[in-house]
């Protein structure tokens, strides 16, 4: 099955990472991973209530992580494997213009 993630962030901007060949990561890891980044990356809660949902996780950290992050092959694998992990889909698309991650 083709697994995809790919990553919006301006209109001629966007990134895809095949995740064919790359080894699945598993639902617990990701979310540990996507986590560390948030802090990592001192992102914000998107709802005012504070409530952080794993969509809402995936579109802030890669919001934070822009081009420079996406472009680093280590850090762009682990975070599409982390994020095809927690959202449990083999084709992700994050659209940060748009504010969306759709399957």
């Amino acid at each position: 099955m083709h697994s995809e993630v790919s990553v919006k962030l301006a209109a001629n901007q966007e990134y895809r990472f095949d995740l064919e060949s790359a080894e699945p990561m598993a639902h617990e890891a990701g979310r540990r991973w996507l986590d560390d980044q948030f802090i990592a990356l001192d992102c914000e809660p998107l709802r005012a209530s504070g409530k952080v949902l794993l969509a809402d996780k995936v579109l802030t950290v890669a919001r934070a992580a822009g081009a420079a992050l996406m472009q680093d092959p280590v850090w762009s694998r682990d975070f599409a494997r982390a994020s095809s992990a927690v959202l449990a889909k083999p084709i992700v698309r994050v659209d940060v213009p748009g504010m969306a991650v759709t399957f």
